[in-house]
């Protein structure tokens, strides 16, 4: 198995998102995130840590942008941290932040990847929580004003832009839940910080047309195959709940220009929409896009009935919410229903062939749009062999499973572009803090020291890249 099965233009990168591995949280002129200030809440962190340093890729992304190249990369996918670019969410650009990406960018550019831009990893400055946050209509006006900054800063270094992570999660983890920055619970009501992220989105969409209109742009969502448990009524129609509020609450207003009424009447939220969602507030929404991102790491089975399910209902594979239905504003009486399918250290079902159906679900609405699998990746616990290195077989076989699925799209027709594992290296995992590893390469946090795990030099042989080739010289004289 090799890259030599796909398509030669068929882009193969890896992930990270600034507040997750930057670290440099006070330096070259940044001011405070919902994140810092969430993660300084007691008990709000896993283990009680921030991302003031994380990996320090703020001062080593020399060092990764080689590690990449040395895998065989074509692409580097990293977010743009709002507060180093325009640290008051308003006002002039931040030109320290701006030298940074670019930097980056050339860094990349030098050992021939492509950098993939992301406007918005969830990182909203401070100072436009105070005023409201994404509840606020007046943040998505800021957030155009922001893109024009960082695409007036960086379209020279920098064609391929993506406008928002996961807006679901922003929305509703972030203002449901509240088990992620900012911490917020309002309810139903935080369906209207989910209509604001997606008009952000289309308002610098526009910025983006405008600045630099040979660039591709694109929004990311994390979208999700959603099965009922039984085909019982009610477990029918918690499945119809889920996947309205992961999937069409999402993918409806921005490849085909309208929310789904069924979704907007269980939040109760209906009469809100209709005053404030507009014609024209749904015209920049659904905007041709260049491509859509899709991040994918499970399935969801579901049912209508909680109490005759007690025993198999957990989290369902979402970070730090072990009460899902805070998170499904509207869907209390939803239970997540565990199969005998293997699981990552998150809990997270492990379900490639849901891959293929998510990117059938996108291409239904929008067909002929070039997909791109932005974020795929499992956390496990590696061990550290005494000779250092990383033997972690499981999420080997996790890429190895993936990957696959990503191929089974291609033979099905699906115009599936690229792939980017998550993550190139171990960082702040949000609300689970540095609990949970993720990345192709181990960091270790007291000395920042990275090794590469079994999982990427793996990803090296299939890509070709020079790890690879010398992973695999070593295992030959071993065997000699």
């Amino acid at each position: 198995m090799d890259r030599a099965g796909f398509p030669r233009e068929f882009i193969w990168g890896t992930a990270t998102a600034a507040y997750q591995v930057e670290g440099a949280a006070a330096e070259g002129g940044r001011l405070p995130s919902i994140w810092d200030t969430f993660s300084r809440v007691p008990g709000a962190i896993a283990d009680g840590s921030t991302g003031d340093v994380a990996d320090d890729h703020y001062h080593r992304f020399g060092e990764d942008v080689a590690l990449m190249a040395d895998l065989g990369m074509d692409a580097y996918r990293f977010s743009l941290g709002w507060p180093r670019i325009q640290p008051e969410g308003r006002g002039g650009v931040n030109q320290a932040g701006i030298d940074f990406y670019r930097r980056l960018a050339d860094a990349l550019l030098e050992q021939g990847l492509t950098p993939w831009a992301t406007l918005y990893h969830w990182d909203l400055p401070q100072s436009l929580e105070d005023a409201g946050g994404w509840l606020e209509r007046d943040t998505a006006l800021r957030f155009a004003e922001y893109t024009a900054l960082a695409v007036d800063g960086l379209r020279d270094v920098v064609s391929h832009w993506i406008t928002l992570n996961e807006p679901w999660c922003s929305a509703f983890l972030g203002y449901a839940s509240g088990h992620h920055a900012p911490g917020r619970q309002q309810g139903t009501r935080s369906a209207r910080a989910a209509h604001h992220l997606l008009l952000a989105h289309g308002l610098g969409l526009d910025e983006i047309r405008r600045r630099s209109p040979e660039a591709t742009a694109g929004i990311t969502l994390n979208l999700y195959s959603v099965r009922a448990a039984s085909d019982s009524a009610e477990d029918v129609d918690a499945a119809r709940r889920i996947d309205g509020l992961s999937n069409r609450l999402f993918l409806d207003p921005v490849l085909r220009g309208h929310y789904p009424n069924d979704v907007l009447e269980d939040l109760g939220e209906g009469a809100w929409f209709a005053d404030n969602a507009s014609t024209a507030d749904l015209a920049a929404i659904s905007a041709p896009i260049d491509f859509l991102g899709v991040n994918f790491y499970s399935r969801h089975t579901v049912a209508g009935a909680p109490a005759d399910h007690a025993q198999t209902t957990d989290a369902a594979g979402f970070e730090a919410h072990p009460a899902a239905p805070s998170a499904y504003p509207g869907s209390e009486s939803v239970a997540f229903v565990g199969t005998d399918a293997s699981r990552t250290q998150m809990g997270w079902e492990i379900h490639p062939d849901a891959l293929v159906e998510v990117l059938e679900m996108a291409a239904e609405r929008a067909p002929g749009l070039p997909l791109y699998i932005t974020e795929n990746g499992s956390a496990y616990e590696d061990v550290v062999e005494p000779d250092g290195s990383v033997a972690d077989w499981e999420r080997t076989d996790y890429l190895r499973l993936h990957i696959d699925a990503c191929g089974e799209a291609i033979r099905r027709g699906l115009p599936l572009r690229g792939y980017f594992a998550w993550s190139l290296i171990d960082n702040f995992e949000w609300a689970w803090g540095y609990t949970r590893r993720f990345g192709i390469v181990r960091v270790d946090y007291e000395t920042q020291q990275r090794t590469p795990k079994q999982s990427g030099l793996w990803f090296a042989r299939f890509l070709g890249g020079r790890l690879g080739q010398s992973a695999e010289s070593a295992a030959v004289s071993g065997r000699e």
